[in-house]
């Protein structure tokens, strides 16, 4: 029983795989039939043999994941029976958005003193009086609290920083001396990918976007040996490109501590992208969010957090937010998904992947630095103009079918009404204001096709009653 079950077959070299399909096509071209142009630029081959194969590099990846839910910090009453009501019912960490600075919003806080949960703490303002309030309060709580300050992300999203770039910093390095946060950097990369940006391009985006910050700390503060930051990522539907994107994202992190010459502390917080989800067939919308979470725990996040099936459209419901938790909670619990800490390691296809789209992704992060780095080049609109173009390119391939969502370009259902059934405005809002640079604006790719199918609903006569 001590003999190897393969010891009885020769291996088959890479070669002659490859002379066997050529044979099997009988004339046709292996190039054009077989291998798959990416947008990436990156070609995928039918098959990954040990022959072309490197050392696979060294990650560190997740040892286990949470199950991460988020609330919306505005009714505080509400939110603190939301928290104890979706721990108890499987949430392992909360990812809460605190939207003004509030110091009423401190409650919640205090209410959860006696609930060892990690907690990711998103800030859409900069305050640093209550940031110092709200470390007082956690600082006798024996918890993991990450801190969501992005003025970078602040910048790109809405065109203008919190206040201005030299008070944003401040805060940001101010911030970084409050012992009660787990991290000191912040980075919302979700932004890149929900615009509509190659994968490539959000890996280069993020990295670029970190540089800044690492910079900045490296002519603010003493030395430092360590950084901790984390990392808000959405993840899309090209499973195999997805897992191998996270693992390529440590890779360039890693690459980029070195430089800098400290150790960076890496937490990945996930969520499926939004840019495919859709109104008609939203069921589908499962089935999207359920790989895109998978893609997130095997390519080494640290947190995941689910999208509600009707979060484009329906306010805040207990039902969509379960189904959402309990998506996650059956990957964990019933599917093992938590047993194994790299369960990809060894692949061929995803380790080249990897390899190439870290390879890809420095090359424009190079690029972007010889620009004078990440925020000279959104002054200047040339992030937001690659980023356009990429989404137009998605764009069209939807409208043509070579990129499919199901319910919406393929197997449409005729009688599926939505117009009806729209509690929130689905569609981008635009606002006329004034600001220092374009945004970068995040869109579905559905929008077009669906407003087209919207505003047909609208034209559709009732018919006439018999006499």
């Amino acid at each position: 029983m001590s003999k190897k079950l393969f010891d009885d077959f020769d291996p088959v070299s890479a070669k002659a795989w490859k002379q066997t399909i050529q044979v099997d096509l009988k004339g046709a071209n292996y190039n054009e039939t077989l291998i798959e142009k990416t947008g990436e630029g990156i070609d995928v081959k039918p098959f990954y043999h040990a022959d072309d194969h490197e050392d696979a590099y060294v990650i560190n990846p997740a040892q286990d994941w949470l199950v991460t839910e988020k609330l919306y910090l505005e009714n505080i009453e509400i939110t603190i029976e939301n928290a104890k009501d979706v721990i108890d019912r499987g949430a392992e960490s909360l990812w809460v958005i605190v939207p003004e600075a509030d110091e009423k919003k401190l409650k919640f806080f205090k209410a959860l003193k006696d609930y060892d949960i990690p907690l990711y703490v998103e800030f859409l303002f900069s305050d640093f009086d209550f940031f110092k309030s709200l470390d007082a309060i956690l600082e006798d709580q024996d918890q993991t609290i990450l801190v969501g300050y992005d003025p970078i992300g602040q910048l790109a999203s809405s065109g203008n920083w919190f206040k201005n770039q030299k008070q944003d910093f401040e805060v940001l390095i101010k911030t970084w001396e409050l012992k009660s946060f787990s991290n000191a950097i912040n980075i919302d990369a979700r932004l890149y990918q929900n615009a509509g940006g190659l994968i490539i391009q959000q890996l280069a985006y993020t990295l670029a976007h970190l540089n800044e910050y690492l910079n900045l700390f490296q002519n603010s503060i003493e030395k430092t040996e360590s950084l901790a930051v984390n990392v808000m990522i959405s993840q899309g539907s090209n499973y195999f490109f997805e897992i191998a994107k996270l693992k390529a994202l440590r890779l360039l992190v890693e690459s980029l501590a070195q430089e800098f010459d400290i150790r960076i502390k890496l937490t990945l917080i996930a969520e499926p992208t939004k840019r495919n989800q859709t109104l008609y067939d939203y069921n589908m919308n499962m089935l999207r969010s359920t790989t895109e979470c998978m893609s997130a725990i095997l390519g080494g996040a640290d947190w995941v957090n689910n999208l509600a099936y009707d979060e484009i459209f329906h306010k805040r419901n207990e039902f969509g937010e379960r189904i959402s938790r309990n998506q996650l909670l059956i990957l964990k619990k019933e599917s093992y998904f938590d047993k194994v800490s790299n369960p990809v390691d060894g692949t061929y296809y995803i380790e080249s992947l990897t390899k190439e789209l870290a390879e890809k992704s420095l090359s424009i992060f190079k690029t972007i630095e010889a620009g004078k780095g990440f925020v000279q080049q959104l002054f200047e609109g040339k992030i937001q103009r690659k980023i356009k173009e990429s989404a137009h390119k998605e764009e069209k391939k939807l409208v043509s079918g070579d990129f499919t969502l199901v319910g919406l370009n393929k197997y449409q259902n005729p009688e599926d009404k939505m117009s009806q059934n729209l509690e929130l405005f689905p569609f981008l809002k635009y606002h006329q204001r004034k600001t220092l640079i374009e945004p970068i604006l995040e869109k579905r790719i559905a929008e077009s096709i669906e407003k087209d199918r919207l505003d047909g609903e609208k034209n559709v006569q009732p018919p006439k009653e018999n006499k």
